[in-house]
């Protein structure tokens, strides 16, 4: 049990938006659209959408441990298994992923108004093995939609975050730039002294 925790009212209505804008944007997506470079490394947009697929249901098997008060691997097979999986769906037609996303970005949804209040303070497993609260898993199903909309290359841009997700996010990958760059260099940017650091990958 990590403690209590407040019901993230603010992530959810947040995610299901999200959700809503997405499902908008990539209703009309053609098999030719599919099949396009995503801007992501080596992924199609049917790369992207399967992922977005998998990751929602990886929301739902979690939390719906959770309430149980059991803390479930993220995804069959770990790392691998997600991979084989985003693999195996990516190359589907437009119309099998669309289903496949509308379908499972539903169960979210509907789930997550439903959880018992004490769910959102017990533990969860993610891919890498990091335990977090459960409440955190419907903060990181929020960013992912939103970064990997943007991933997609159909035209949404960072410039349409919804602010709470930003003002969310954006205090704890800003306390984590020091370990991606050299912190002097940071400094010096950030007091006017020199130029913006290159950080390293996120993950």
């Amino acid at each position: 049990m990590v403690g209590p925790v407040e019901v993230p009212v603010v992530e959810i209505e947040g995610c299901a938006r999200s959700h809503a804008v997405l499902l908008e944007a990539v209703g009309g997506l053609t098999d030719d659209e599919a099949r396009r470079p995503s801007l992501l490394p080596d992924w199609t947009v049917g790369h992207v959408l399967t992922h977005l697929a998998r990751n929602a249901d990886s929301v739902v098997h979690r939390l719906e441990g959770a309430a149980r008060g059991e803390v479930l691997d993220q995804y069959v097979g770990g790392a691998a298994g997600r991979a084989d999986a985003i693999e195996a769906g990516a190359t589907r037609s437009a119309a099998e992923l669309l289903a496949d996303l509308r379908s499972s970005a539903a169960a979210v949804d509907d789930l997550l108004p439903r959880l018992p209040a004490v769910t959102w303070g017990r533990p969860t497993r993610t891919v890498s093995g990091l335990e977090q609260p459960a409440a955190q898993v419907v903060s990181t199903r929020w960013r992912e939609v939103e970064l990997h909309h943007v991933d997609l290359g159909l035209g949404y841009l960072p410039d349409r975050w919804p602010p709470d997700l930003v003002s969310a996010c954006l205090p704890a990958l800003l306390g984590g730039l020091p370990g991606r760059t050299d912190p002097g260099t940071l400094l010096a940017w950030l007091v006017g002294r020199g130029p913006a650091p290159v950080p390293g990958p996120w993950s």
